[in-house]
């Protein structure tokens, strides 16, 4: 499954997207390296240091990065028609938002993992219940809320105050059966059904059981743990206070929304807005006549916006130190390039002509291609090597462009395919340099750093360790 998503990620890089989830041309920026390269043609491996507390200034988006795709909608919408119709629409039980409401039990805290089969359910409740939750808490296994427990956190887990007292609730079966017995009216279910209703019914719940695996298998890797880039170890910016989100749990759209308030491990508070809501009318109010959701607030800087997209970027704009580059590039890059590396090292040479009648001729071309290498490697703290057509190299790009990092992109053609590559002999160079042919291919002070998830010790690896600042700013420092 997930080659087949690999290929069908890679066309949609290239392919035009929908509502406005698009492509973006990769940043110019520069590049550097020590004078010793230049007569050894040898670069050294860049060494192991801190990132500082300073905060990126700036954060893009590719087609194939964190922020969704039409890839992610075209899944999510499938995910929406599997559990149909639940989490849709508001039931006849009785609404939070209706004139009751200062009687009923207020929902306080839910602990929440978004790609959860049992936190789903639980969500689909309190849509069709048209409940506001004041705090919704991610609890992933690398969550804030999951650290700070003695004791493994139960998702869902629900905090309540019902009749003067606090209840808590852990477990879908209890909350659920909470919600029955607090919300639900008694003749909501009609009457009682006739033998061979019943046992229809019987059947449709079992179907609709099995079905309700299938949102997390078409969103694997999506909303389920707290990404590198909101990492407690990194002390990412985090809200004062809980954003405010207009969601409701059948929406396409809505959920990948969630899944990044999940993987950036932030607290906010849910307000239903299902169809049938009497909310969507305090919704319409906010935004001037639209009820569409998502719609988030963010009661710290006063922004509000529609749109999961914008909502998505601005949301790694402000809490994440970076974008995170795809899950599924990395699934693939464990994968791919292992395999094809042999392959790689073999060609490169053969490309550049290494099987010509005048060895001395290859041997010529590769050494100036090396001095070339050196020259520009030496030239800006940040060099990286690339294909125009590679969904990894449009990856390090963008995420180099997120971080704020000022950097000169160098192209050997369209990719490594005979007749796309117009610089063999610099590829060539490279693997004989560093025993690296692949692309992308990041310098920084002249070291080399690697690709985008593997190398010395590759782009992502280095930002997650909290190196890559640092080392950046000791390149820009050696070249004073």
């Amino acid at each position: 499954m997930r080659s087949a998503l690999l290929v069908g990620a890679g066309i949609l890089a290239l392919a035009p997207s929908a509502r406005g989830f698009a492509l973006r041309p990769p940043a110019r920026g520069f590049a550097p390296e020590t004078a010793a390269t230049h007569s050894t043609h040898q670069v050294r491996r860049a060494p192991p240091v801190v990132l500082p507390s300073s905060r990126p200034p700036s954060h893009t988006s590719t087609q194939l990065q964190s922020v969704p795709t039409s890839l992610d909608t075209l899944t999510s919408g499938l995910a929406s028609i599997a559990r149909l119709p639940y989490g849709v629409t508001v039931s006849g039980g009785v609404s939070s938002a209706g004139p009751a409401a200062s009687f009923l039990p207020q929902i306080k805290e839910l602990y929440d993992v978004e790609n959860d089969r049992d936190c789903r359910k639980v969500r689909e409740r309190i849509t069709e219940l048209d409940l506001v939750v004041e705090r919704a808490i991610p609890s992933a296994p690398n969550s804030r809320a999951a650290g700070a427990s003695a004791s493994p956190v139960v998702v869902p887990t629900l905090l309540a105050e019902a009749d003067g007292a606090a209840v808590e609730l852990k477990g879908a079966g209890d909350i659920l059966a909470f919600f029955d017995d607090k919300f639900s009216t008694e003749n909501e279910r009609g009457l009682k059904m006739a033998d061979e209703e019943l046992m229809l019914e019987k059947v449709k719940e079992q179907l609709l059981n099995v079905a309700s695996y299938l949102p997390g298998i078409l969103r694997a890797g999506r909303g389920s743990s707290v990404c590198s880039a909101a990492s407690t170890a990194l002390s990412p910016p985090r809200p004062e206070k809980p954003l405010i989100l207009y969601s409701y749990e059948g929406n396409q759209f809505c959920r990948l929304v969630r899944e990044v308030l999940t993987e950036l491990d932030i607290t906010y508070e849910l307000r239903s807005a299902g169809k049938g809501s009497p909310r969507r009318e305090e919704l319409a109010t906010l935004t001037g006549g639209s009820s569409q959701c998502p719609y988030l607030v963010d009661p710290n800087t006063g922004a509000s916006m529609p749109e999961s997209k914008d909502i998505v970027e601005y949301l790694y704009s402000k809490y994440a130190l970076w974008t995170p580059p795809s899950e599924l590039l990395r699934s693939a890059s464990g994968v791919v390039t292992p395999l094809l590396a042999p392959l790689y090292k073999t060609i490169a040479p053969l490309q550049a002509g290494s099987k010509r009648e005048n060895e001395f001729e290859y041997t010529s071309e590769i050494a100036e291609a090396k001095a070339e290498i050196n020259d520009e490697i030496g030239s800006r703290p940040v060099v990286i090597y690339t294909y125009e057509l590679s969904p990894f190299c449009t990856e390090a790009v963008a995420l180099l462009k997120s971080t704020g990092i000022s950097f000169k992109e160098i192209s050997l053609g369209k990719e490594w395919l005979p007749g796309l590559i117009t610089a063999p002999e610099k590829r060539a160079a490279l693997l004989e340099m560093t025993g690296q042919s692949s692309l992308p291919h990041v310098f920084i002070g002249g070291a080399s750093v690697g690709g985008l998830y593997s190398g010395s010790p590759g782009l992502v690896p280095a930002l997650e360790k909290g190196e890559l600042m640092s080392m950046v700013e000791a390149a820009k420092k050696e070249m004073q």
